[in-house]
């Protein structure tokens, strides 16, 4: 499986790199900078130097062309002001899934954030709630596609060990935190899985095996 992965250079995109290297995919990283090719390819993976602020969908198409699934893994980041996570949260994600089309790849996973999908809390920060605002509104683009979409929600990110048990379900689940070796974990497992698409599922750490918690998710439309 050739896999492209917007935001390449991230904390989940490097582990899930790693992963898909591992058991023989292909990897391919959407990167800034080119000071980030050296990571990426320590994980396994191949770098392609796309700016996602600046580029255009037809350019970004012909990096996906032959690619069987895209996962929107970008995010603005820690530090960025509520202007960088519209065009990178939302703008990016728009863009790339706008280029999937172009490419005819089908298979979109996009990592959001539990909370999204509604309003920010009132009296929310500034960013946090551009943060929010951002992710659900990516989350509408993609779910108006005629893409086989999956939308995963995590809670609070943590570096910890992954445990390689989680909850994973439709919302809403209680707020918790989550390793990104598992939301990792997640994604491959969710690629594999031929009945995820067109689904919002939310990420916590709990007590089922990735491969159960996959297995038993429900199918679309169901």
């Amino acid at each position: 499986m050739r896999v492209v992965i917007a935001g390449g250079h991230g904390k989940i995109a490097l582990r899930l790199e790693r992963l898909l290297a591992g058991r023989g995919d292909e990897a391919v990283g959407l990167v800034r900078r080119p000071e980030h090719e050296p990571d990426l390819r320590a994980a396994g993976a191949t770098a392609v130097l796309c700016d996602l602020e600046r580029a255009g969908a037809d350019e970004v198409a012909a990096h996906l062309a032959g690619a069987d699934a895209v996962v929107f893994a970008a995010g603005a980041g820690p530090g960025s002001g509520a202007a960088r996570k519209d065009t990178v949260d939302r703008g990016a994600s728009v863009l790339l899934a706008e280029a999937a089309e172009r490419a005819g790849v089908r298979r979109f996973v996009q990592v959001s954030s539990m909370g999204a999908g509604k309003p920010p809390a009132p009296g929310s920060d500034e960013v946090w709630a551009a943060y929010i605002t951002a992710k659900t509104r990516a989350e509408d683009d993609l779910r108006a596609r005629d893409l086989d979409w999956t939308i995963l929600r995590p809670g609070a990110l943590t570096d910890d060990p992954g445990t390689g048990r989680v909850t994973l379900a439709g919302p809403p689940l209680p707020f918790g935190k989550v390793p990104r070796d598992d939301v990792a974990a997640v994604i491959v497992a969710l690629l594999d899985a031929p009945g995820a698409g067109r689904l919002v599922l939310e990420l916590v750490e709990g007590d089922s095996p990735v491969a159960d918690a996959v297995r038993g998710l429900p199918t679309a439309g169901s």
